[in-house]
């Protein structure tokens, strides 16, 4: 019998950077996830706009997706304060190609090197201590931001693909453990 407030045990890593800790999420992650998702401006690039309840589904099958496969998207907050300024992580739901390192930064955490700092560590932690040897980030054509974080991260267009739930979208490929740590070694 499921009691209120029953908890499932997930074991999602931290991962912590110099300003920043990608952590599992939790309850009070979902106001500013949903506000995110109601601004059609900025929500547009990850499949939004979405609704309240919309933003709900996400949110949750997010926690469903850890529960599923392991991996899914941190809440990203500032070690400094420990605000919530976006999300980034792995992401595969059925009919995905294959696994997706994906990016959102709220309003107002923007510009700061943020979603890099925090894209470069998921992508760390997936190659470094979850086995996998590639990823790709899948990016609606105009989304010129993270066109270019992409690029910033070493990802290059590999292809364009039909997206099941969003039509059509550019695959970018990131450089695998590899190259990726030979990069990191010439920087």
């Amino acid at each position: 019998m499921n009691a209120p407030g029953l908890k499932i045990p997930l074991d999602i890593p931290a991962v912590e950077t110099g300003r920043l800790i990608l952590r599992g999420p939790e309850a009070r992650d979902f106001e500013p996830l949903a506000a995110f998702f109601a601004d059609e401006a900025r929500s547009w690039g990850f499949g939004g706009p979405k609704s309240r309840n919309e933003a709900w589904r996400w949110f949750a099958g997010n926690i469903g997706h850890w529960a599923l496969h392991g991996y899914g998207f941190w809440t990203v907050e500032t070690r400094d304060g420990g605000a919530i300024i976006g999300i980034t992580g792995l992401w595969n739901p059925e009919g995905w190609p294959e696994p997706e390192l994906g990016w959102v930064m709220f309003e107002g955490s923007e510009g700061k090197g943020y979603a890099y700092e925090a894209a470069q560590a998921a992508r760390a932690h997936a190659y470094d201590h979850m086995g996998f040897t590639t990823l790709t980030s899948n990016i609606f054509r105009g989304n010129a931001r993270s066109v270019a974080l992409a690029e910033r991260l070493g990802a290059w267009h590999e292809r364009d693909f039909t997206n099941v739930t969003h039509d059509t979208e550019m695959a970018y490929r990131h450089p695998g453990p590899e190259a990726r740590a030979q990069a990191e070694r010439a920087e």
